[in-house]
Parts: structure tokens; C-alpha cells; sequence
């Protein structure tokens, strides 16, 4: 027993250790993306299987309470794990409770509204476990990095000035507090993934026939890119960082120890919450529900 209690006090400290909800000391650099200190990968693989289950039975307290929601954010570089996290951190919650949505670029209607306007639209409802593959945070990485993005927004000229991104960095911090305010709790990743552990992932798509649909000439010229994409997350990571809305910075280099972190991380979040059952019917319809089905004729 207290072998188990020391374990599992060590991967708290770990969730902590990756958590960050005030970005003005935080730096990328000093995050080693291959490290998982004192965890094993048959250990790490253990405390995934436990956290898929007890991930589940929150999940249903979550639905049953109906008050609360939890927003999970995914972010990472090409390769860096997001679909895989999904299919092993949620495959053993009940489909009808956790909403996924990926984010492609914005067609005609989306460039007609704000950037959040379609990130609003895609909130879970009360009781929801939402995923974000992708999300708002492309808005101040890619749109960041590739000026045509933006222009796409048509956004006025006028509005174009020297503080354009420090004001979308401000809109996305306001935006996030305002939906914690309303009890949607948003848990934010990072998967950081190291330069050399992508570049085998791309190549391992390329051997494999039924992952070729995943490689894309871009992904090259996104890599090309890399410090320029460091330093965006970097950045983001440092200007939206709140104890409302934290980042988990996770190093994703070994799929196993990242996994064990993010479910870790929504278990915390999770238990963290007052989350109640409704109250059942008073005992005496119980007892007469239970009489009128032992009745029946089998």
C-alpha cells in the first residue's frame, strides 16, 4: 500500500512539475522534450490503463452532474502525437460524452467572423468532455508565422499596427476566462516533441503505406521553420498561462510517458471539481418501482 501511494505521489509531482499557470519565467529551451524522470514505460503503461478507467467513471460523474465542462486544447508540431493521445487517453469513456474537433483552415464563412467565432461554436455542452485537435492557438502560431493568413481575415489595415498580436494574445487569455467563468474548464497541452524524434516520425509515415496519407510536402517546409515555431509556442505558452487556463508542457519524445501525463493531468483536473449525482427518487417510489418490476411475470 504505501508502495503504491509513493507511486502515485510521484507522478503528481510529475503533473505538477509540467503544469504552468504563469508564463513570465517560462522558457521552452529548459523543457527537455525525452526526459521521464523516474517513470518506466511498463510502469507509465500501468498508470494509463488505471487512469483510462478512473478517467471513464469522472467522465459519467461529469455527464450525471451536468453542471461543469472540460475544454481539452491538444497542440504540437507535425508528428507530435495528438491522434494517438486521443485514441489511448479516451479509449475507455463513453463516446456519447467527449466531442472532438479538429480545426482545418477556415473556409469563406469562418473568414467572415472573428477568429474565435468558430472556436465558440464548438464548446462542449454541460456535462462534456471536449478535445480540440488544434485549435485557437493556430491563430497566433501559423497565422504568426505565415503573414498570408492573415490577410485572408481581412481584418482592417488601421487595426494592423504594432500591438496586433499582443491584443490577440489578450483576446484569447479574456476569451479563456470568461468560458472557466461559465464552468468550462480548459486544460491546455503542448506535446514537445525534439527536432530528431519528428524527423523519424515523418520518415516512419513513409515506410508505411497506411500512414502515407498523413505526410504532406508542407510538413517539410513547416519543419524547415522549427526555431521560428519554438519560439511561437514559446511565446504563446508564456502570454496565456493562467491558473484558470494552464498549459502542461509534456515531453512527447516517448508516446507512453506523455499519455500517462495527459490522463493524469485530466484526472486532476477532474477530481478537482464538485462534481455531484443527482439526487435519486425518495426511497419509498424506489421500494414500490422495485415491487411493481419483481411483480412481473418472467
Amino acid at each position: 500500500m504505501a508502495g503504491k501511494r509513493a507511486r502515485a505521489e510521484r507522478v503528481a509531482s510529475l503533473v505538477e512539475r509540467y503544469r504552468v499557470t504563469g508564463g513570465r519565467k517560462f522558457r521552452l529551451a529548459k523543457c527537455d522534450p525525452g526526459e521521464s524522470p523516474g517513470i518506466g514505460k511498463k510502469e507509465a503503461q500501468k498508470r494509463l490503463e488505471a487512469g483510462v478507467q478512473r478517467l471513464s467513471v469522472l467522465q459519467q460523474l461529469l455527464y450525471a452532474d451536468g453542471e461543469w465542462a472540460l475544454l481539452m486544447v491538444l497542440q504540437a508540431m507535425d508528428g507530435g502525437g495528438k491522434d494517438g493521445t486521443i485514441a489511448h487517453v479516451m479509449s475507455g469513456v463513453n463516446p456519447q460524452g467527449v466531442v472532438v474537433h479538429s480545426f482545418k483552415q477556415p473556409g469563406p464563412v469562418e473568414l467572415g467572423h472573428d477568429f474565435l467565432w468558430r472556436i465558440h461554436d464548438a464548446l462542449p455542452s454541460r456535462g462534456q468532455i471536449g478535445i480540440f485537435n488544434r485549435s485557437h492557438y493556430e491563430e497566433v502560431l501559423v497565422a504568426r508565422l505565415h503573414s498570408a493568413v492573415i490577410d485572408k481575415q481581412k481584418i482592417p489595415a488601421r487595426l494592423r499596427h504594432d500591438s496586433f498580436w499582443e491584443h490577440r494574445y489578450q483576446d484569447i487569455r479574456n476569451f479563456e476566462l470568461y468560458i472557466a467563468r461559465q464552468g468550462i474548464v480548459p486544460v491546455k497541452f503542448f506535446l514537445h516533441l525534439s527536432r530528431e524524434e519528428q524527423r523519424q516520425r515523418l520518415l516512419a509515415r513513409l515506410d508505411d503505406p497506411t500512414k502515407l496519407w498523413k505526410f504532406s510536402p508542407g510538413d517539410l517546409q513547416e519543419r524547415a521553420r522549427w526555431d521560428e515555431y519554438q519560439e511561437a509556442y514559446e511565446t504563446a505558452i508564456r502570454e496565456t498561462a493562467a491558473p484558470e487556463a494552464p498549459w502542461y508542457v509534456v515531453p512527447a519524445d516517448n508516446k507512453w510517458f506523455a499519455r500517462m501525463i495527459v490522463v493524469e493531468a485530466l484526472i486532476e483536473t477532474l477530481e478537482s471539481l464538485p462534481l455531484k449525482t443527482p439526487a435519486a427518487a425518495n426511497e419509498t417510489a424506489l421500494a414500490e418501482a422495485r415491487q411493481q418490476l419483481e411483480r412481473e411475470v418472467r
